[in-house]
């Protein structure tokens, strides 16, 4: 022990300028948006390759569960192939006339996921190269799952909805009244719905799910259902908590949607903005 204690003495000063070396790269990148966008963008790629080796070796030990998902999934789109009209390299849903005219769909792979942090990212399998951008929204079969935050090449980066700088605006099924989800940094498979006043009637199981305010998902996919209602204690608002649909630390294929409408949309609202009233 004295020994390694002896050699770390003696390399002091390289450690010191190692530190100090990422000590500023961080300060660089966090505080300037071009460096940001540059380091983040190449690490992305880094990154991605090397979270897909590692996924594609640890999916062969698991391949009966994959599997069985896949089939189930199979079943469920295939008893609604007849209402879909899917789209090249398109998720098969199930979506009306309207939807399949203002959304796109893809599909990808989960290949590193963190559900521990206060801010946890996804990384998908697919990039730029395959029409993915950022700010499209990410779900499953089962419910909402975050958004793209950036891409690169060949891989997506996604804000997990585990991520308490997340807001999905939300309505409750039942009444049509609308609130904000948000994580509270807590239990993995908890949320809260925000902003709903304290006269509205709640009742637990009623189903949260997408308003289609915020052009990123379509209305109506489940985020999940009401587990606990309490008077909010500061607000004027009800402190709600909701269970989650998606299993967060199962995830492993997952859809990806596009609002073609969604530039017209923010430029014309932008522009109401700007004007006044």
């Amino acid at each position: 022990m004295q020994q390694i204690f002896l050699f770390l003495y003696r390399l002091r000063a390289i450690l010191l300028f190692l530190a100090l070396e990422l000590l500023a790269g961080g300060i660089i990148f966090t505080h300037n948006s071009p460096q940001g966008a540059v380091f983040f963008n190449s690490s992305n790629k880094l990154v991605g390759n090397m979270l897909s080796v590692k996924n594609n070796f640890l999916s062969y030990f698991s391949l009966y569960s994959t599997n069985q998902a896949l089939a189930e999934k199979n079943a469920y789109l295939l008893n609604r192939l007849d209402s879909v009209s899917p789209v090249l390299d398109s998720a098969v849903l199930s979506v009306d006339t309207v939807l399949s005219k203002n959304f796109e769909f893809w599909s990808a792979r989960v290949v590193n996921n963190s559900i521990h942090l206060n801010q946890n990212y996804i990384t998908l399998n697919k990039g730029a190269k395959d029409g993915i951008q950022e700010g499209m929204g990410v779900f499953n079969e089962l419910g909402v799952v975050g958004r793209v935050k950036g891409t690169s090449s060949n891989f997506s980066t996604v804000i997990s909805l585990l991520n308490t700088d997340l807001l999905i605006s939300s309505k409750i099924k039942e009444t049509e009244v609308f609130g904000s989800t948000k994580w509270d940094g807590l239990k993995s498979n908890e949320a809260k719905l925000l902003y709903v006043p304290r006269h509205v009637q709640i009742v637990p199981g009623q189903e949260i799910i997408t308003s289609g305010y915020n052009a990123v998902f379509p209305e109506g996919i489940s985020i999940g259902k009401i587990k606990a209602v309490n008077p909010g204690s500061e607000t004027n608002y009800l402190d709600i908590t909701i269970s989650l649909s998606v299993d967060f630390s199962k995830l492993n294929f997952i859809y990806l949607v596009k609002n073609d409408s969604r530039e017209e949309l923010d430029s014309l609202e932008i522009e109401m903005e700007t004007a006044g009233p």
